[in-house]
This record gives C-alpha cells, structure tokens and sequence, in this order.
C-alpha cells in the first residue's frame, strides 16, 4: 500500500470506530487530534508521539496477557511499527514475538487485506512518548505461550473474567466489549 494510501486508510478507520466506552472515545478523539499533524505517524523516532499496533489474543481458552517488563501492568502483545509495516502487521508480527506462538488474524479481513481496527487507545507509552495504539483481532490457537529469551515470561492464558480483572484499565473496555 502507498505511504498516502496507508495513512488515509489508518485514519478513516480510526474515525469510523464506534468507540466501546468513554476511554476509547476520548482515545479516537487523541488520535485524530495528533495524527493530523504528525510528519511520519508510524515512525517511532520521527516524534515521541506515535503509531503503535497491539494484537488482541484469543482463543479457545480465553485472552492472553503478559505482564510488561518496564510498567508492570499487563497488557495485550504489540509494540512500534517497523519500517515499511503496516499497523496492523506490526500487531501480529508482536504477537507472534511476544507468545511464540503461530498466530493469525480471528477477525474479518477486507478485500485490501486490511483486518477490521477493533480498538484503539492512546495511552503514555514510557521515555516520554505518547502511543497511538491500534489494535486487532489475533487468534492464538490452544497452545502454551512460549516467548523467547528477551520477551516477558510473564504470560499466560487468562479465562475472559479473570483478563477482564486484570488487565490495564486502557484494554479493559475491549474486553468487556468483545465478551458482549
């Protein structure tokens, strides 16, 4: 996808979200606010404020989190978009680095290939910078996560009540949404 064509696009699907609670609306708002006027959104060191994309694992034994090795809090996989990366290919490419497991996009996928943005949440990301994070449907399959040396061995499997009890207040609302 063109560099135009891939802005275009992250910013008509971040305006098209029907936000899930008053965080994410407040979220979609932050977004549109900064990515307007960011030269290059998905580039990490262009600005402290950026793109980042996060992968909502799932599967058939619930949602899956780690807990953060900086923060502390635990959270869905994802992280910084590389160079000449999607966000939404920046959530499964962390996804998979992050469980060591194979995964795939669980939600719908248009003719461009583009999985459906299911949230998006802007949030103090550490070392001063503020992430626009997009997130998407991964499905884990059913086995153990096994992330590499490096990655948090804090990880798990969580039933949908106890990630819901657990997770950052920014991923909560998906949760709760998703399980509606």
């Amino acid at each position: 996808m063109h560099v135009d064509d891939l802005r275009h696009r992250i910013r008509a699907d971040v305006a098209a979200r029907t936000p899930v609670d008053r965080r994410e609306e407040e979220s979609v708002e932050a977004f549109l606010l900064h990515y307007d006027g960011l030269v290059a959104p998905l580039d990490q060191e262009s600005d402290p404020i950026h793109v980042t994309g996060s992968g909502i694992v799932v599967g058939e034994r619930g949602v899956i989190l780690l807990e953060h090795k900086r923060l502390g809090i635990w959270l869905q996989p994802g992280g910084h978009i590389d160079p000449d990366e999607t966000p939404w290919g920046a959530s499964l490419r962390e996804s998979a680095e992050e469980t060591g497991l194979d995964v795939v996009f669980a939600g719908p996928i248009d003719a461009a290939g583009v999985p459906e943005l299911i949230h998006v949440d802007v949030h103090a990301g550490g070392r001063g910078h503020t992430h626009l994070d997009l997130r998407y449907l991964i499905d884990g399959g059913v086995a153990d996560p096994a992330p590499p040396e490096g990655e948090s061995q804090n990880i798990g499997w969580f039933t949908w009540d106890a990630a819901i009890e657990r997770a950052d207040p920014g991923l909560r609302g998906i949760l709760l949404a998703l399980t509606a």
